[in-house]
């Protein structure tokens, strides 16, 4: 089953007065269940297309869809609703909250796509699901740390347990090992592929052919578009 579709999908960026095309009608499509790497040299659109596959950038011409749905198409509220319950996002400098622990950080989405009240009545159950998401990424003695207070590798997991905590139809993962050693890059890996084998669905975007290697199918852009 196709779970997201890209079709001639556009978008150019104004750099002073010139105008950069990074994508150039590009097709792809998502197979649920599936882990899918994105690869490219630097520079080519690839986070550009992440950016768009996940409803967190606009296409200048194209469509995208999810589970049959044309996300640019939809309002507002209803694009903000698919990207905070059925997409989640791992980057490679992890964006987590500073001021927050783990199991705060971990909580965000839950909090940002419940009402005051409903957060109130599903707090505690929103809680447990998150400590039971942090022990399956192997985190479950570093609930109360801060960011600060653990590796890189043990922040990126933290990132992934944030993204998964909504139980998203798929995780797009933009260079979640850019920034890590290769030992702790392979651990986050295995990470990922765990959640693979219990369905999750990946995209994951990389110039490391090792890591593009353990994907399920490759596909690489090139002069704004896919070759397979």
């Amino acid at each position: 089953m196709v779970l997201a579709r890209v079709s001639k999908l556009h978008k150019s960026y104004a750099l002073g007065r010139t105008k950069v095309s990074v994508l150039r009608g590009v097709n792809l499509e998502v197979r649920e269940g599936e882990m899918l790497a994105v690869t490219g040299a630097s520079g080519c659109g690839k986070s550009t297309l992440l950016h768009i596959l996940g409803a967190l950038d606009k296409p200048d011409q194209g469509t995208v869809s999810l589970a049959g749905e044309d996300l640019f198409a939809a309002s507002t509220w209803r694009r903000d609703t698919i990207r905070n319950r059925d997409v989640g996002f791992v980057f490679q400098f992890y964006h987590l909250l500073p001021e927050f622990n783990v199991l705060e950080n971990v909580l965000m989405p839950r909090m940002v796509g419940t009402s005051t009240w409903g957060w109130m009545s599903a707090r505690r159950e929103a809680k447990a699901k998150a400590a039971e998401i942090l022990e399956l990424v192997g985190l479950q003695d570093r609930l109360k740390h801060r960011p600060n207070e653990l590796s890189g590798g043990e922040r990126q997991r933290v990132a992934i347990a944030r993204a998964i905590v909504n139980e998203p139809r798929f995780l797009l993962a933009d260079e979640p090992t850019g920034n890590l050693d290769a030992k702790m890059g392979k651990g986050i890996m295995e990470c990922l592929h765990g959640l693979n084998e219990k369905g999750q669905t990946i995209v994951i975007v990389t110039h490391d052919q090792q890591i593009a290697a353990l994907a399920d199918r490759q596909v690489r852009l090139v002069d704004g578009k896919i070759e397979s």
